[in-house]
């Protein structure tokens, strides 16, 4: 019987792969896409998600991140994460590293989609497969969350995101984070001559639409962008826990608020540890706790920040708060970091 069998081959589900391997497990990831993966994602990875992944042994090719820099169109406001760096690095290149890791740690990934389990009081079979164990990591929108009755309403405001990419050489190593009124646009480096522009917003409008709000910041990127649009949302989803018998979930389908701190990767990755050493010491019921624990501060100052987004005349007045205290910035900053 396999130790833990993971539903879904994304950050989250070959971080817990990499863990349990790590701790003496036998993992078998089910994934139903060929490799690698992309994904709307704002690909910035923040320091204590690059100390995770270099923890696991995954080295990643991307850009240095020094902070970030809070901008509307008339003033900017920066803040560095401190003695450590984070990293701009393409989706594509990050789920390369994390499934050649897998995979030189023996973990075997199979194609294949895991909507629904079955589960008894010493294993759960899913896929043709038996385990002591089932990680759902299967997305967003988890089919597997939802089949176990874990779905919780989401409540509050929809948003969405769309990303795509431009060949201009990056003219910073600070995350950008431009706010207009209806949406916030996210500039990450990701190569010498790569930016990402990720917007997220309330609003649906196509891509341009939504990137002709950011004045100065569509005169620097005037030049065809490079990949298409890619999309995802609505954002928040909620769980009404995160295990469910020999079933636990992950990374986004543990639940999530929204994209606009930039943590996800960082989240998946660090909770995927933290999970995979309940499974190896056979306390699946202290994950729960643990993974609150780690998500608090997230949750609580994503959620504020999401709140003041909502409205235009409230989202204006981010970046002159900002700049109006340099020094609360900086520590949000670095708490997040």
């Amino acid at each position: 019987m396999i130790d833990v069998l993971v539903a879904g081959g994304g950050p989250a589900g070959l971080s817990t792969a990499i863990h349990a391997a790590l701790l003496g497990m036998e993992a078998v990831v089910v994934e139903p896409r060929a490799g690698p993966v992309d994904k709307a994602c704002g690909e910035g990875v923040m320091p204590g998600g690059v100390a995770a992944l270099a923890a696991m042994g995954v080295t990643v090719p991307g850009r240095p991140l020094r902070g970030i820099h809070y901008l509307d169109d008339r003033r900017g406001v920066r803040a560095t994460f401190g003695p450590a760096m984070g990293l701009g690095a393409r989706r594509v290149a990050l789920h390369a590293a994390l499934a050649q890791r897998a995979a030189d740690l023996g973990v075997k990934t199979v194609t294949g989609r895991i909507a629904h389990a079955v589960q008894d009081r010493d294993g759960v079979e899913a896929a043709g497969l038996r385990a002591r164990w089932l990680v759902a990591a299967d997305g967003l929108h988890s089919p597997l969350r939802r089949s176990l009755g874990l779905d919780a309403p989401p409540g509050g405001v929809r948003r969405y995101g769309l990303r795509r990419h431009y060949r201009v050489a990056p003219w910073t190593d600070f995350v950008e984070v431009h706010w207009s009124g209806h949406s916030e646009a996210y500039v990450t480096p990701v190569g010498d001559e790569l930016v990402g522009v990720a917007i997220l917003s309330s609003a649906r409008r196509t891509y341009d639409e939504h990137l002709a709000g950011f004045g100065a910041l569509a005169e620097r990127l005037r030049g065809p962008a490079v990949t298409p649009v890619r999309g995802a949302g609505p954002f928040r989803q909620r769980a009404r826990a995160r295990r469910a018998g020999r079933v636990l979930l992950v990374g986004d389908a543990a639940g999530y608020v929204d994209a606009l701190t930039g943590e996800g990767v960082s989240l998946a990755v660090r909770s995927a540890e933290i999970l995979a050493r309940c499974l190896a010491e056979d306390r699946p019921e202290e994950y729960e706790g643990a993974w609150r624990r780690l998500s608090r501060t997230h949750r609580l100052l994503t959620g504020a920040l999401v709140q003041v987004a909502r409205r235009p005349a409230t989202a204006r007045l981010v970046v002159p708060a900002a700049r109006g205290l340099p020094g609360v910035f900086t520590s949000i900053v670095r708490l997040l970091a």
